[in-house]
């Protein structure tokens, strides 16, 4: 019995780059909320020394994230937004350490990441680090996740 071919629709750069600025951000502003946390803790303890634990902690935390959940359901909260997702190169899931191989690229080397993709892999849409990890960035099908059973009728179709 033949197996019917896959096909898998590669993310354009436009989305990913969205996908990641909207995770940068939300990361960010966590960050910066539990500095100010610390700083309002930091100040009525009379101890500054808790706000400069947290300089630096972009790239630790960004990888975290992105190797969670990218590992746990491909997607980042980014992505879901971008109807985008990691996959291994068939399309199947990824687990945490392919997800970590994954993310330290753009968690720590974005622009050598990104510049080594551009130049060596730019007809396949990969970076560097996705390479590495034997992973692709693909759109993702929104009618996978629905019943078959159901059908769906949206206001503007009325």
């Amino acid at each position: 019995m033949a197996e019917s071919t896959r096909t898998l629709h590669v993310a354009s750069w436009d989305d990913r780059f969205l996908a990641w600025l909207l995770d940068v951000v939300l990361v960010g502003a966590i960050l910066a909320g539990l500095q100010q946390t610390a700083g309002v803790f930091a100040l009525v303890t009379g101890s500054l020394s808790l706000t400069a634990s947290f300089t630096g902690l972009n790239g630790v935390a960004l990888f975290v994230y992105w190797t969670a959940l990218e590992g746990a359901r491909g997607q980042s909260a980014g992505k879901i937004v971008m109807d985008i997702a990691v996959a291994d190169e068939r399309g199947d899931p990824i687990g945490y350490g392919t997800a970590a191989i994954e993310s330290f690229g753009k968690a720590f080397l974005l622009p050598l990441d990104v510049l080594v993709g551009w130049l060596a892999y730019e007809e396949e849409g990969l970076r560097l680090f996705n390479r590495l990890s034997g992973t692709i960035v693909v759109e993702t099908d929104d009618d996978e996740h629905r019943p078959d059973d159901v059908e769906y009728v949206y206001p503007s179709e009325r």
